[in-house]
């Protein structure tokens, strides 16, 4: 079998980096955060990048042509979803993505959706029109027009680590009776798939941090030569190659078989690369790296804050052991 992107794949993924190269480039990146999230209801939210990203299919991506999709599948949401991480785009775009075609406006981007899968923190509340639910068996949605979120869930602000992503600390759901449960919202594949987006925005995430410690490798010089030739840099931009590609060769097979023991694989090796390729980024900037104006620091303060949405890698560890002591158990029988 030949799990090899094919051509559509390779210039759907292409596309969608161009797109986001021309519509949300680093300039605006960091306009963005020097906007200082937090404080901002709407920070890190762009509606007019929403709508854009909504006409282009990003959304609609796994919908029917007949509903007004794209038709295509989750290894292709995959792969756009990985450019996302790369470019760093703010926003609960998983969540609008899982929203498509069960949220009215979701799958356009008219309308802002965040998600929880339970009590904890929940992004970009005070922008949302709508949180959906996936706590139970079924997803279910409750409205929040006109920043009323954080009343609904009775929800309190929190200091998020990215400046980008405004967090609610959320104690408790609403009743069912006071949310509106979604046909054909089966809770347990929207959350894998949660998961298994999240991990593909940190590969992004873990990829761009690559290009940016081997670009700079190159461009810095010390002792009369690019820190590059030394050994020492070397293995450290060889390490966050393997990691990345693991984490990819991980995402990508996950998106195809979708066995929960897979996400939860994908979600830890993502996490990992993300965190530990943005570190190293770090190591080879040197003090350059400290900075505020480079842009490694924002990678890994995404990559920790997306570390802990929808599988923490306690979780996902301890899915992977019950999988392995499960298959033993068959074995013995």
């Amino acid at each position: 079998m030949d799990f090899r992107l094919d051509d559509d794949q390779r210039a759907l993924q292409a596309g969608m980096r161009q797109l986001l190269e021309r519509s949300f480039p680093r300039e605006r990146l960091r306009e963005a955060v020097e906007v200082q999230g937090g404080k901002d209801a709407e920070a890190g939210v762009d509606r007019a990048l929403w709508r854009e990203l909504g006409g282009a299919g990003f959304f609609a991506l796994r919908l029917p042509e007949e509903d007004g999709g794209v038709g295509l599948g989750l290894p292709e949401a995959v792969l756009l979803f990985e450019e996302a991480g790369r470019a760093l785009v703010p926003g609960p775009l998983v969540a609008m993505h899982l929203a498509a075609g069960l949220v009215p406006g979701a799958a356009e981007g008219a309308r802002m959706v965040t998600a929880l899968a339970g009590p904890g923190m929940a992004e970009h509340l005070d922008a949302a029109d709508s949180v959906l639910l996936l706590d139970g068996a079924k997803a279910r949605v409750s409205a929040t027009d006109e920043g009323t979120g954080p009343r609904v869930l009775a929800a309190r602000p929190v200091q998020s680590v990215d400046p980008l992503t405004p967090l609610h600390e959320v104690h408790r759901l609403p009743p069912l009776s006071a949310t509106c449960l979604l046909p054909g919202g089966d809770g347990e594949r929207l959350r894998n798939e949660a998961a298994l987006l999240t991990a593909a925005q940190q590969l992004g995430s873990a990829l761009r941090t690559l290009d940016l410690a081997v670009l700079h490798a190159r461009s810095r010089r010390q002792f009369g030569r690019p820190i590059g030739a030394f050994q020492a840099v070397q293995h450290l931009c060889a390490r966050m190659l393997v990691r990345a590609e693991i984490a990819r060769s991980s995402v990508y097979a996950a998106s195809l078989a979708m066995a929960a023991c897979d996400v939860a694989g994908a979600k830890l090796l993502a996490d990992e690369a993300a965190v530990r390729n943005a570190r190293d980024c770090l190591q080879v900037h040197g003090g350059m790296g400290f900075t505020w104006d480079a842009d490694v620091h924002l990678h890994l303060k995404r990559a920790w804050l997306r570390r802990e949405q929808w599988r923490t890698p306690a979780v996902a560890e301890e899915e992977l052991a019950a999988e392995l002591l499960a298959g033993d158990a068959y074995g013995a029988a």
